[in-house]
């Protein structure tokens, strides 16, 4: 077992960190968002590609990763660097402590949602995926890494089905923020839109897979948002949506 974990954070590093990630093209993206001496919250930081971009870009980043064997990884690659703070949490609706499922083979898709676990089981594309393992790990909500560290430019969230679960625990609006869906939870990405409106207008952009770029010229309204999430192909599978606080 700790040998295939071992070989999962390596897949990850390979397909994250390795020569074929798309750097320039997630620093393009990004450089929308996030300005020189920027405060940036990565939620779900995994291996750190995005904390690295962040960094490229002059910002200071709270990285926050709940997966032993992802925060090692993290501590490493950026534990020196004055500018980042990694925390060992993870992030929802309210503090306390939580399951989190571990996928050992692929620990990007590990969740604190039994529902994303349930409603990946025989879904076309997530053939294989199994969660062998369960931890317990300690909550923190985005209200309050706010209260301790200021409130941040761009917050990027990715917990695989737990979004909306990351966005009920934040009571005021902030400048920007992503979040990313999955085709076989879109309920999650439809709360999201319900949590977003709460705290202000938005407009929505969406990056569908790994591709680094905006489907769209112009910031949809969230019905627009929600009725192509809603009309997309199962295959498209997965990619993140951008939020832009509207004046």
């Amino acid at each position: 077992m700790a040998s295939q974990a071992l070989e999962g954070v390596f897949r990850s590093l390979r397909i994250y960190l390795g020569p074929e990630a798309p750097r320039s093209a997630m620093d393009a993206l990004y450089r929308r968002f996030v300005e020189p001496g920027d405060l940036v919250f990565d939620v779900g930081a995994h291996v750190g590609d995005r904390v690295s971009s962040f960094r490229r870009l002059g910002a200071r980043v709270i990285a926050i990763e709940p997966q032993p064997l992802l925060f090692s990884a993290l501590t490493h690659i950026h534990g020196r660097d004055p500018l980042v703070e990694i925390i060992d949490r993870a992030v929802g609706a309210e503090a306390g402590t939580r399951e989190l499922f571990i996928n050992t083979a692929n620990p990007t898709v590990s969740t604190l949602s039994a529902e994303f676990v349930h409603q990946a089981e025989g879904a076309k594309g997530w053939e294989g995926q199994i969660w062998d393992g369960q931890i317990p790990i300690e909550v923190v909500t985005l209200d309050g890494l706010i209260a301790r560290y200021g409130a941040p430019s761009f917050v990027k969230i990715d917990v695989e089905g737990f979004e909306d679960a990351v966005l009920r625990g934040l009571s005021r609006p902030i400048k920007a923020l992503s979040f990313e869906f999955t085709t076989i939870a879109r309920d999650v990405a439809m709360a999201c839109f319900d949590r977003m409106s709460a705290l202000g207008v938005y407009g929505y952009n969406v990056a569908l897979g790994e591709n680094q770029t905006l489907s769209f010229d112009r910031w949809l309204s969230d019905a627009e948002m929600a009725g192509y999430l809603s009309n997309l192909p199962h295959d498209a599978n997965s990619g993140d949506i951008y939020a832009v606080l509207q004046p």
